[in-house]
This record gives C-alpha cells, structure tokens and sequence, in this order.
C-alpha cells in the first residue's frame, strides 16, 4: 500500500499530527500493516514538500498537526480513481524463490513448496480466524483488508498446488558441454604448427 495515499486519505477526514496518522492508519488496516513512526514522519516531509500537505501551527504538547491541500486532494482522488496494476506491486519473491529453486543444485523444491504451503496454511487460518472474531460494522475495512489476505493465502496455495503438479511432469535439460576456451584453441593451433 501507499503510505503516502494512505496519509492523505487519512488527513482528508481531518487535521492530524503523526502519532495520530500512524494509530488511525493501523486501526483502519486492523494493523495488519505496522507502520513504524519514523515512516509517517518521513512522508509527512515528503508530502510537505510536494505541497500536498501543510502544516499548522504546533499544539501546547509540542505536536505540530498537518492538514491536506487542495493539490492533495486531487492527487488523493486520482490514486481512488486509479487501477493498481501488477507491475505497480513489489516483486513476488516467492515465485522468484522457487524458479531459482529450479535452476540450484542440490535445493529439494519439492521441500520449498511444501514448507511454504505449510507456513501459508498456517497463515490462512489465522487470518480467518481473526475474521471471524468480530463483526461489529465498524470494522468493516479491517474486515476487507483481511478477506484480501485470506484471498491471497488461498491463491498462492493454489498456485503452489499448480507448482507442484508441473514439477512432477518437469524434466531439466542435460547440461550443456562447456565451450572450448579460445584461448586453449589459439594454443593448439600454435602448437600443431610447430
């Protein structure tokens, strides 16, 4: 997720300060995404400085709160209105992990899949347990972002599935011979001369 984003639709509800930005972000995500402080202050400075925010005059605690501008409303609603595609996500390491996995010798991939369909069935059932704890209407967007990780969990299980039934069919090419060192064939060539 944008921090960034999620900034800004937080300060739209509102003038915050950054404690205040990190505890309603984690309580709207049901802090299934931690976000450390020194990330929120950081990107307070960067929205600051892209005139996306502005801040206001400092609290009697010290607490300098930061209010949205009208550039950061349009940018806000531009990010609502557009589509996250895969290319705009991180790298998927567990794909990356087992196509290395593949190509390494002497690595069981059979073994990486199954202890990553273990770890990630353990994750599939707390996660819905924790759906299941509550449904009170407030936590509806903790509700969502959980069913998009329980959704996930469940794809990439089926997609570890699908891993394993290709290895089963997956036949590695013999190695190539090594190519011959130009520099051993130059030699051979001086010394056929001679």
């Amino acid at each position: 997720m944008s921090i960034r984003h999620g900034l800004l639709a937080l300060l739209e509800r509102g003038q915050m300060y950054g404690y205040q930005l990190r505890a309603a972000f984690e309580e709207s995500t049901g802090s299934t995404w931690p976000l450390n402080i020194g990330q929120v202050y950081t990107t307070l400075s960067r929205l600051e400085r892209d005139g996306l925010i502005r801040p206001l005059p400092e609290h009697e605690g010290g607490q300098r709160p930061y209010e949205i501008t009208d550039a950061g409303r349009a940018d806000l609603a531009l990010w609502f209105a557009t589509p996250i595609s895969r290319t705009d996500r991180p790298r998927d390491e567990l794909a990356i992990k087992l196509a290395l996995a593949i190509t390494t010798p002497g690595v069981d991939v059979r073994a990486v899949v199954q202890n990553q369909r273990s770890a990630t069935m353990r994750t599939l059932q707390e996660l819905t347990r924790l759906k299941y704890a509550s449904d009170k209407p407030e936590d509806l967007p903790w509700r969502l972002v959980l069913d998009a990780m329980v959704f996930q969990a469940e794809a990439e299980i089926r997609w570890l599935d699908h891993c394993e039934t290709s290895l089963v069919r997956y036949r590695p090419a013999p190695p190539r011979p090594a190519a011959p060192d130009a520099g051993a064939v130059d030699r051979t060539d001086e010394e056929v001369q001679r």
